[in-house]
């Protein structure tokens, strides 16, 4: 398995006894990584994987008889002092299984249940009340950019990038933004970051959203109106980073303003884009503003406007950059991203808890770069540490710090 940032995050918990979720949209790893996991304590007889896309293997967990005799068969005894670990994958296709979950959790103290799913938006509903207190909630993305380095088995070293200077840095760094160029059209589901070949590329994105459409919102959310959703998405899709008015959208899509609005969020929950709300210092306002809209993979989002023309032939690779620079947040753990306007028109891209942050595709920064950071050091003095992330300088301008967009470590 090529190396993921969650299966040490994972193999960390295997001495909790709270079942350890992994949510996230089909395609990113889910799969990979249990099955890595099952494998790395399988040697001792103390682990079993089951797919329960397949029914039969379902019907092993049915109900919570059926699944202690399925973990004797599988080698459990009730009396062994070491965890046996239970890997149950794509749980959420029945709704019914997390009560069997909580009654092993509540019956055994040497059972450890590993459980990934696709949408968050039905296990939510099904883990709310029956799972509470009994879990741990684990997010897998699409990889990240150290992790797509990884995959492409690249000796380019993000983290050493980030302690250069001078021409080591400018070498390191040219080097880094070529590859990030590529990872901004095409994103970073695994299976697409191994395939070399461009129509390659494209056809795997084209499977992943197909699996996407026949799984999570025809047999999972019984859509009806898959037409009217796809033509959302890809309203969605051109507007990339740009204020979305729902009206509009309903019109345009031949929806109702609540059915828009619902889809949304069933996007959001099934991890395909990340709505960002704007920050206002009263929460209330946050609520009614208009918000923003972000794919959470790049390559996801140039699918769907079948624009796959390299960087230096779009005019919206700025909007690129912003997914990307958002994406590697949410990636990191990011909680709470939002944007900020004034009455003015100054902006700030992104506002963190601890910090703002100004996203410029450009080497070369000019005194208008800084408007937005300086405006809302204004309004809101130092409460939050000030961030200009561009592709040229890495170094501090009085109290804003200059990042290139590989060093994202910024609390």
């Amino acid at each position: 398995m090529k190396k993921r940032k969650i299966f040490d995050k994972l193999m960390e918990q295997k001495n909790s006894k709270k079942i350890s979720l992994v949510l996230g949209a089909r395609q990113v790893g889910k799969t990979t990584v249990l099955k890595e996991l099952c494998k790395s304590f399988n040697g001792q007889k103390k682990a079993l994987f089951l797919d329960l896309d397949i029914f039969t293997n379902f019907e092993k967990v049915s109900s919570f008889e059926n699944l202690v005799n399925t973990l004797k068969l599988a080698g459990y005894q009730e009396n062994q002092k070491d965890f046996f670990y239970l890997f149950l994958d794509e749980f959420q296709r029945y709704k019914d299984l997390s009560i069997v979950m909580k009654n092993v959790y509540d019956s055994f103290d040497n059972i450890k249940i590993y459980a990934s799913g696709s949408s968050s938006i039905m296990i939510k509903d099904q883990i709310q009340e029956s799972l509470a207190g009994r879990k741990i909630i684990n997010i897998l993305y699409p990889l990240d950019f150290e992790e797509f380095l990884w995959f492409k088995e690249l000796e380019v070293d993000v983290k050493k990038t980030k302690k250069l200077s001078g021409e080591g840095l400018h070498k390191s760094a040219s080097a880094l933004l070529e590859l990030l160029k590529e990872f901004i059209i095409f994103g970073g589901y695994p299976e697409v970051v191994l395939q070399k070949a461009k129509k390659g590329k494209i056809e795997i994105l084209e499977g992943i959203f197909d699996l996407y459409v026949k799984k999570d919102l025809v047999e999972y959310l019984k859509i009806g109106k898959i037409l009217q959703v796809k033509m959302l998405i890809e309203s969605l899709a051109i507007n990339n980073g740009k204020k979305i008015k729902y009206d509009e959208l309903a019109a345009l899509c031949s929806l109702k303003y609540k059915e828009v609005k619902d889809y949304i969020e069933m996007l959001q929950e099934t991890y395909i884009i990340h709505v960002l709300r704007p920050f206002f210092s009263n929460k209330n306002k946050e609520l009614v503003k208009i918000p923003k809209v972000y794919f959470i993979d790049n390559g996801v989002r140039n699918f769907f406007i079948n624009n796959f023309n390299p960087v230096k032939l779009r005019d919206d690779a700025g909007f690129l950059f912003e997914g990307y620079v958002l994406s590697e947040l949410l990636k990191s753990g990011e909680a709470s991203i939002k944007f900020w306007q004034d009455k003015n028109n100054h902006e700030v891209d992104v506002v963190l808890d601890k910090a703002i942050l100004e996203i410029k595709f450009k080497t070369s920064l000019k005194r208008e770069d800084f408007i937005g950071l300086n405006a809302f050091a204004k309004q809101y003095g130092d409460a939050k540490r000030p961030h200009l992330i561009n592709l040229g300088v890495q170094k501090k301008r009085g109290k804003i710090n200059l990042k290139l967009p590989f060093d994202l470590d910024i609390v």
